[in-house]
């Protein structure tokens, strides 16, 4: 039915069976517009939001989804500004991983504002002393940057590149990608940098304030930086789950190895400056404003010391050795766990700056204020997830995603 649409050469399920799974996906997320219409209908009062969470689930998903997103500007710096020329094979993937990601991450800020009709004020009326509306601007302009780079792949579907204008179109976007490749990565870095800034300069709470450079918390290039290390670990998560439900080989171990390998040292280097802020905070910055580290992790029923040992040596220190070491990141099983592990990591960061630093008192009468979402909270939050399903579904089976799916699968196909 669809045929004249699939890539030539290329191999897909029937369209009944295609259609049946954005079905049942496509049920999951009108779940999730269902609880955002309650919300922007009814009012932030169907979430369990109060005075300690003024932001809770919904800006962990968009803290989160913006940094394992952050493989796209950095695969994109790689490929065009750095000339990693073997990226060329997973870089329409990133990029659409990042589309996903960054447009998830505006329609979870359209939930949280509650009243979307007065979004145009944070630029009309922007508050220009507030990290919020630098993150907010760089925010939906690399929203932009990533549609410009997408723009081609699309341009590039088996009939639209029939048409002369559309055939061009995308030969010349793809001359300038640098340009879009090194604006998106300046605009990603402030705007990484913001979030981790709007935590590292809250003095009224001693678990997320940290020392800095000039104006900038430690926690702003911590941010730019783990963004970079776990972004691609996501990019190969998603690669992989893609290859497992088509059955297809769709990008070769050279590229998997390359981009793990950069990812890996990433991560390391990372790792070691996040455990040196952490000791220095630890036994500096909290002790100057009169708590101890035990303050931050006992006397509650979820914030121990475990969340501190899983964030830095489980998802921190082994993916980073894992995958440095090219015996272990050779290793299927092993390099998959590593990706895994690096991906719960950088999400485990974001809930611990933003959930963990509302939760603890920082009043001698107050007590640790844990907190459950409702489930519009969590339905709204799996909403971006079964949209990315989706456009992950459409543009594999309609547009040249991968460059090295034939190659890789012809064997199979001659079988």
């Amino acid at each position: 039915m669809d045929s004249a649409l699939i890539p030539e050469g290329a191999k897909r399920c029937s369209f009944p069976k295609f259609m049946i799974g954005i079905a049942l996906v496509g049920a999951v997320l009108l779940w999730g517009v269902f609880a955002m219409l309650l919300c922007w209908f009814k009012g932030l009062n169907q979430t369990n939001m109060n005075d300690y969470y003024g932001f809770a689930l919904w800006i962990w998903a968009d803290l989160a989804v913006i940094a394992v997103g952050g493989g796209a500007f950095f695969t994109g710096l790689l490929k065009y500004i750095f000339k990693v020329d073997e990226l060329k094979n997973i870089i329409n993937f990133a990029v659409i991983i990042g589309f996903i990601c960054y447009s998830s991450a505006l329609l979870i800020l359209a939930i949280d504002i509650g009243q979307p009709l007065r979004g145009w004020f944070i630029f009309w009326h922007a508050n220009v002393h507030s990290m919020l509306t630098e993150v907010a601007f760089c925010l939906s302009c690399y929203f932009a940057v990533l549609t410009i780079e997408f723009i081609p792949n699309i341009l590039e579907n088996r009939q639209m590149n029939k048409v002369p204008f559309f055939h061009h179109l995308a030969h010349n976007m793809h001359g300038v990608m640098a340009v879009f490749a090194a604006t998106g990565a300046f605009l990603s870095f402030f705007h990484q940098g913001s979030l981790g800034g709007v935590a590292g300069v809250m003095f009224g709470r001693p678990f997320a304030v940290r020392e800095g450079l000039l104006i900038w918390p430690w926690t702003f290039f911590l941010f730019t930086w783990s963004a970079a290390a776990f972004g691609p670990c996501f990019t190969l998560l998603v690669t992989k789950i893609t290859e497992a439900v088509t059955g297809k080989k769709l990008v070769s171990d050279k590229t998997v190895h390359l981009l793990a390998k950069i990812s890996g040292w990433m991560i390391t280097t990372y790792i070691i400056a996040k455990i040196i802020d952490t000791i220095y905070w630890a036994t500096v910055t909290a002790p100057s404003l009169g708590f101890k580290i035990s303050h931050f992790y006992s006397n509650n029923a979820f914030y121990g010391y475990w969340i501190l040992f899983t964030e830095i040596i489980l998802c921190g220190v082994i993916p980073g050795l894992i995958l440095i070491n090219r015996s272990t990141r050779e290793n299927p099983s092993l390099r998959l766990a590593a990706i895994i592990l690096g991906v719960i990591g950088v999400c485990l960061n974001r809930w611990v700056m933003v959930l963990q630093i509302m939760a603890v008192p920082v009043m001698s009468f107050d007590t640790w204020a844990l907190y459950f979402p409702s489930w519009q909270e969590i339905a709204t939050t799996i909403l971006p997830v079964a949209y990315g399903i989706i456009l992950i579904a459409v543009t594999y089976r309609y547009l040249p995603v991968f460059p090295q799916e034939q190659e890789l699968n012809q064997p199979q196909a001659e079988q």
